[in-house]
């Protein structure tokens, strides 16, 4: 039982793992007891300076996922590579804000192409490897846009609520099989970006806070110890849910 967060003897494949929420994911995982194989299209740098603190327990492939065509070749060789992967994480994303007759079709489909199709075919290759495993745990980072409207990011919110079916449907279609599949919807997070947001928008900070029960933004890593609780043991009967990490934002008054 004292074990039963721990991800030792796992290894965990994690999308855009090397910046933002991803990299915060990857460090919890890492010292959850995980092995880490991150997969980015731009983290070459990042990826030196955290091998030399994690050494072969973290790796990187250069793959950007919106490359459908070869991404069963990316899976084969990870599997070839790494060994045995029991967790898939679905992080990757890219982001477009534009008035929705400034948006073109172009700027929506790029959204889906990342968020959606890309996360749905790597998904798609991994999972007869875990089904032969008869294990394996699946994420999807969604969004607080997969539940409440925000202006200006029709494609962004269109993917983080489509990965909401692709999760309801995928845990039926995969329980029997031993694999489960979550969702983890983060909240108003203390980044970069939400700082750069807010600095100098002082109505939209007091908006922001003005739903959140605690009254306090998150930090990365109760996005990665969120990851973490969902695919370890202590959270072997759950699957197909959507958790939010926002300190009650999204029943806040």
């Amino acid at each position: 039982m004292e074990n039963i967060f721990s991800l030792r003897g796992r290894t965990a494949v994690i999308t855009g793992g090397l910046s933002g929420l991803g990299l915060a994911m990857t460090e919890c995982m890492l010292a959850a007891g995980a092995r880490v194989v991150v997969v980015s299209s731009n983290s070459e740098k990042i990826f030196v300076e955290k091998e030399k603190i994690y050494g072969d327990r973290l790796s990187y492939y250069k793959y950007d996922i919106t490359d459908t065509e070869h991404i069963q070749d990316l899976v084969e060789r990870i599997l070839q590579e790494q060994g045995p992967i029991q967790i898939l994480c679905n992080n990757a994303g890219n982001h477009c804000k534009k008035k929705i007759e400034d948006m073109t079709v172009e700027d929506f489909t790029r959204v889906l192409d990342v968020h959606l199709v890309g996360a749905f075919a790597l998904t798609r290759a991994f999972v007869p490897h875990m089904k032969q495993q008869q294990a394996g745990n699946i994420i999807f980072i969604a969004s607080m846009t997969s539940f409440i409207g925000q202006p200006y990011i029709t494609g962004y919110a269109t993917a983080k609520a489509g990965y909401l079916g692709m999760v309801h449907t995928l845990a039926t279609e995969l329980g029997e099989s031993g694999i489960r599949v979550n969702a983890i919807a983060p909240g108003w997070i203390d980044t970069a970006m939400f700082r750069k947001a807010t600095e100098h928008d002082p109505q939209r900070k007091a908006k922001i806070f003005g739903r959140i029960p605690m009254n306090k933004v998150g930090t990365p890593e109760d996005i990665g110890w969120a990851a973490v609780y969902l695919c370890s043991d202590a959270a072997r009967y759950v699957s197909g849910i959507c958790l939010p990490v926002d300190g009650g934002a999204l029943i806040g008054f």
